[in-house]
């Protein structure tokens, strides 16, 4: 079992734990879950070489049944065939304009935000390409069990310039990809969406 593998099983023990500390009445359950989320966190902090702490101030107190997060992506393509693509002031790596799933906002509307922040261009949901479940694909590991909704969007305007949280924003070919933020995304996902964009079928792709 590698240590993706690992990390996986111990985000399933702590969610086991946060359940039981959501649901339980009873004092002696809560502390046996309490002593199960703490085992977690101590696991995940020696596989993932973070410091205790700082995993115990990243994760906010369960307050209800936990489930995934949600990060919704935008696929745009130009007329030439490129990906958009923006560069991360946190790594300095590049990925498809794309960010976390807000509350009260619809998923399409997070994708055409998202666009218009990191690059300036405006854009237009068309479909929804695929729904991934990160954990499947060959992602760096990282404490968060993660959906990803890939929307295909249109460009319908704006001017093309990085958001204030971007270094740079550009138009690539799939043969010819800059250095790839792969917490966020992957070539592999990349050429399976642009894959996805030219099939004459209208299913969503999902896992």
């Amino acid at each position: 079992m590698d240590s993706k593998e690992q990390l996986n099983l111990i985000k399933r023990i702590k969610a086991i734990s946060e359940t039981g500390l959501v649901y339980s009445k009873d004092g002696y359950d809560r502390e046996r879950y309490e002593e199960l989320q703490q085992i977690s966190l101590e696991l995940m902090s020696s596989i993932g070489n973070t410091p205790l702490g700082e995993l115990q101030d990243f994760f906010v107190p369960q307050q209800d049944y936990p489930t995934p997060k949600v990060d919704v992506r935008a696929f745009v393509l130009n007329e030439k065939e490129e990906v958009l693509m923006a560069k991360e002031s946190i790594d300095g790596k590049w990925t498809i304009p794309g960010g976390w799933a807000d509350i009260g906002s619809t998923p399409s509307e997070i994708a055409v935000k998202e666009v218009a922040e990191e690059t300036g261009l405006k854009v237009k949901v068309v479909k929804l390409l695929a729904i991934y479940d990160k954990q499947v694909h060959p992602h760096p590991p990282e404490p968060y069990y993660i959906y990803k909704l890939m929307f295909l969007c249109r460009i319908v305007g704006g001017e093309l310039k990085a958001g204030f949280d971007m270094l740079d924003v550009g138009f690539f070919t799939l043969n010819n990809l800059p250095e790839l933020s792969e917490e966020r995304i992957l070539e592999s996902q990349l050429n399976h969406l642009y894959r996805l964009t030219k099939s004459s079928a209208s299913d969503v792709y999902f896992d």
